[in-house]
């Protein structure tokens, strides 16, 4: 039983983090960061005019606006940003594995992208049920003129992006007779033409795509032991566009237009974590979680199938359990569930290299850090609050410029966090915790400015 609670205490893990390929999906500005992991889902931040390092007194700091709790990360789009948080008189800094009742209000919130004027704000009451009750945990998606969010207890809902109308909503829980996961509705929805395809629950309905004009369902798909924390993630292989489903006890894939599936495989989540979404690296596959539970499979070249190479390497690969991987050719960067940043070699699962500098000097267990890609070097944001420029090669890992940009606000194994995923857009850095949301200035401009 000790056991157990062991194994438990380290899968609380904020669910947060995942990168998938995405397919087919409605262009957006540049300067947009306007879902999870930004334009393409992948952490690439396309802009240029970015400073090389910071400066000595740190980046300029634009604006602040006080917030509530919440691990969502913001989104930017239209000159907006948009962020959910939730609001409550009780104490949910509670670093604890299992189910208690909280009263609140989750909120949607939009904000002058270059002021943080509020521009409108939308706020519901909610019953929390879930472990690490702080907030909503789906950074909310922007698409054409409506927003999307998905709160903590499954309250799916579609606003008018200019005014704040609710156009449509659903609550995940009642209409598919399921139950909230442990850690919450984590599973970031992905728009896929005219639908909008949530990871939901309940018995035949794991994923449904929705109509994203009127909210209507379009399809449903599979059954699992619980809804897992991975967001849906479309590739292309076999010839054919392809829906990943990751779930506690399999890797899926069905038909993203129709939901008929295609394949599966069976995969041990323990403790039903599941968190990352899959990376394609060529031909390959990769999903991996707690406890050295990695796979990795071979896509069929000439139609939807795969098969598996190698699973649960110990020792080697990488088990990440908070914060996605990012691939940069063969090589896969991220953080191991001891809080080791290593570098692994694809499709052969060999570590090249491991490293406890970005957090300290030593491992930090669960410890994490966001990693997104810009031109040549990686921008990672600390657990701790810090904003990181970074080097990373086949040969290690190399700091070029750190600065401290935000207090970490929640709790996690008796040390301080901020679990909450950045936004880069419009040559800024868009950050929150539990007390405030904030707009970093990285650009070159600004940079000269200051210095004079």
């Amino acid at each position: 039983m000790r056991d157990l609670f062991g194994r438990r205490n380290l899968l609380a893990l904020m669910v947060f983090a995942r990168v998938g390929i995405l397919m087919g999906c409605n262009p957006v500005k540049a300067a947009d960061w306007p879902q999870w992991m930004g334009p393409d889902r992948n952490n690439v931040w396309s802009e240029d005019g970015i400073i090389e390092s910071f400066p000595e007194q740190g980046p300029a700091i634009v604006w602040r606006v006080p917030v509530a709790g919440g691990y969502s990360g913001a989104s930017v789009a239209d000159s907006r940003v948009f962020l959910t948080d939730y609001v409550t008189a009780e104490n949910v800094k509670v670093a604890n594995f299992e189910r208690a009742e909280f009263t609140g209000v989750e909120r949607v919130s939009c904000l002058n992208r270059d002021t943080g004027e509020l521009i409108w704000r939308h706020e519901y009451p909610v019953k929390y049920t879930m472990s690490y009750p702080a907030g909503p945990r789906c950074t909310p998606v922007w698409d054409e003129d409506r927003v999307y969010t998905l709160g903590g207890e499954g309250d799916l809902v579609c606003f008018r992006a200019e005014s704040g109308e609710v156009l449509w909503s659903r609550n995940l829980v009642g209409d598919y007779d399921t139950k909230t996961a442990l850690w919450g509705y984590a599973n970031h929805p992905l728009i896929d033409g005219d639908k909008l395809i949530c990871i939901v629950g309940g018995e035949g309905s794991h994923a449904v795509a929705f109509d994203k004009r009127t909210g209507k369902e379009v399809w449903r798909a599979l059954s699992a032991l619980e809804q897992g924390y991975s967001p849906p993630t479309i590739i292309q292989a076999g010839g054919q566009r392809q829906l990943i489903l990751l779930t506690p006890d399999a890797v899926a894939s069905v038909d993203p237009d129709t939901g008929r599936k295609f394949w599966s495989v069976d995969y041990e989540a323990t403790n039903g974590s599941i968190i990352m979404s899959p990376i394609v690296a060529g031909d390959h596959l990769y999903v991996g979680g707690y406890s050295n539970k990695n796979l990795l499979l071979k896509l069929d070249p000439q139609k939807a199938a795969a098969e598996v190479v190698w699973r649960d390497l110990h020792q080697q690969a990488i088990s990440p359990v908070n914060v996605q991987p990012i691939l940069a050719g063969r090589v896969l960067y991220g953080f191991d569930q001891d809080g080791t940043f290593v570098a692994v070699e694809l499709p052969s699962g060999r570590r090249l290299w491991e490293t406890a500098k970005p957090l300290g000097e030593r491992p930090v267990r669960t410890g994490t850090a966001f990693i997104v890609r810009q031109a040549d070097r990686y921008w990672l944001f600390t657990e701790q609050g810090d904003l990181i420029i970074a080097n990373l090669t086949r040969d290690g890992f190399k700091e070029i410029s750190r600065a401290h940009v935000i207090k970490p606000t929640n709790v996690a194994f008796g040390r301080d966090v901020v679990w909450s995923a950045p936004a880069f857009s419009n040559g800024c850095v868009f950050l929150r915790n539990d007390e405030e949301c904030i707009c970093v200035s990285v650009a070159k401009s600004d940079d000269a400015e200051r210095a004079r």
